[in-house]
């Protein structure tokens, strides 16, 4: 989340109007992510979340994300849920972007996640990929591996600039994982960017899932390949085999995995750190200025994907 279009009291009531929620009494942009312009809102009716879509949403993807949620939440899943308007509409427009309002969620996101927190997201992750059965869009994963080349192109020229041989880094990396990338796994409705900043908790247990906006139809252990990254390197970027077997443990005794998927689970880690790798360094290299939040370092995932690419087996995952 982050605010890249500002919006005034005179657009918020006017976009108010629309809605049967009560008048506006504490409104204020939130400085975190990198996506889209996001604010908390408070009204006499409650807390919500104003979202205004930017960069990478495409105003034709809103249906997807915004009827998987409904469909999510109708499923158990604790997820934000679109507020339609008068009209009965999931989405409108705002300053000139499109925009849509969703019910608040209580909850925490953890920094240092511990290996119980593993065990809990990797719970509810197994049980969005159940509840994501059913549902009747679907959407091809733009950020799949089929896609990197375009973002390799874009970052070579200038990737030394941040990381002296990061360009052969990836130029290598992007072979390997293409040639070797597999197909056939048992795939749905998946995540893709469940990082722990995605993630609320309350008591120790999972209280929200948020931020579906690369939610799409992919692999459902890719999703957990992602989580492997996002969740078990510590600070230095060491790797915590300890909370790699809690998450994937979890997650196997609510959906196990095939023999197919465990063997898979390298090659796909290493696929998921050369993702973030290639749009974090195409964010950093391409910052926005004016917006409130800086880009995240790319570097935290160069040395990710240098640690997988030595993996030789799939016990160094706790498999």
């Amino acid at each position: 989340m982050a605010v890249y279009t500002d919006v005034s009291f005179e657009e918020l009531e006017s976009f108010l109007a629309g809605y049967n929620i009560g008048v506006p009494l504490t409104f204020k942009g939130i400085a975190e992510g990198v996506e889209n312009s996001n604010y908390f809102l408070s009204t006499g009716k409650g807390s919500f979340i104003l979202t205004l879509y930017e960069k990478r949403v495409k105003t034709e993807d809103l249906p997807f994300f915004l009827g998987l949620l409904e469909h999510l939440a109708a499923g158990g899943i604790p997820c934000p849920l679109p507020v339609r308007n008068l009209a009965g509409a999931q989405s409108t427009t705002l300053g000139g972007r499109p925009a849509a309002l969703f019910t608040f969620l209580n909850g925490v996101s953890l920094r240092r996640p511990e290996a119980s927190h593993c065990a809990a997201v990797g719970t509810a992750l197994a049980k969005m990929h159940a509840a994501g059965k059913g549902f009747a869009l679907s959407r091809k994963n733009a950020l799949g591996h089929d896609g990197w080349g375009e973002l390799v192109e874009a970052c070579l020229p200038r990737a030394d600039e941040i990381e002296p041989g990061l360009a052969d880094q990836i130029r290598t990396a992007h072979a390997e994982i293409t040639s070797n990338w597999p197909n056939g796994l048992p795939q749905g409705v998946i995540h893709a960017d469940l990082f722990p900043d995605n993630v609320l908790f309350m008591n120790g247990a999972v209280s929200g899932l948020i931020d579906f906006y690369f939610a799409c139809n992919d692999a459902f252990v890719y999703d957990l390949a992602v989580m492997l990254n996002a969740w078990c390197f510590e600070t230095d970027v060491a790797f915590n085999v300890t909370k790699s077997k809690s998450l994937i443990a979890a997650y196997a005794k609510q959906r196990p995995l095939s023999q197919e998927e465990r063997e898979a689970l390298p090659i796909l880690t290493r696929g998921a750190a050369l993702r973030f790798l290639l749009t974090r360094l195409y964010d950093w290299l391409n910052h926005d200025p004016h917006a409130l939040v800086r880009p995240k370092d790319p570097r935290d995932y160069s040395r990710r994907l240098r640690f997988h690419r030595k993996v030789r087996g799939i016990g160094e995952y706790g498999l």
